[in-house]
């Protein structure tokens, strides 16, 4: 099987004989994978109304268990993004009745965030679709070689996430 990433390598090495390629074969198709389905997680999340970063905030806060609260700094931490990003977040998820906000009951200045009912219904319906597309993808590859995969990618993640 020959495809677009093998084509790239090739010239590279046609044109840069002085490097070597070769981590291209693995490092360019996870990029292009990584797109591929980034792209097909909007797609799905849009079925529902919602976009990839709603999933995020509401799906931190679904697994959180009831009653599906954390604090705002717990939300920045798990999501990876700043705090005025997510207070601009919290505001739109508010506004669109997925999520209140609430004093805290641990820091008389703090607030919490909950996820609303109509919050859990919409991440749970889009999570399901999210796990049916997934499940379709990885079909080809029986639980042996997607435990194989799963191991090489968690090698390769954890210098970024230590």
């Amino acid at each position: 099987m020959h495809d677009d990433v093998d084509e790239i390598v090739d010239a590279w090495r046609r044109e840069r004989p002085d490097l070597d390629p070769e981590p291209m074969h693995v490092m360019s198709r996870i990029s292009r994978l990584a797109r591929r389905l980034d792209l097909d997680r909007s797609s799905a999340f849009a079925r529902h109304g919602m976009d990839g970063w709603e999933f995020d905030v509401l799906s931190t806060l679904r697994r959180a268990g009831p009653p599906y609260e954390l604090s705002p700094g717990d939300l920045v931490r798990a999501t990876l993004v700043t705090s005025g990003t997510m207070t601009n977040r919290i505001d739109r998820l508010t506004a669109r009745g997925w999520v209140e906000r609430a004093p805290s009951p641990r820091d008389r200045r703090g607030v919490i965030v909950r996820l609303t009912d109509d919050g859990r219904t919409a991440v749970d319906a889009a999570l399901a679709d999210l796990l049916e597309r997934e499940r379709d993808i990885l079909a080809d590859l029986g639980p042996g070689d997607q435990a194989d995969l799963v191991a090489q990618l968690r090698r390769l993640l954890a210098p970024f996430e230590g």
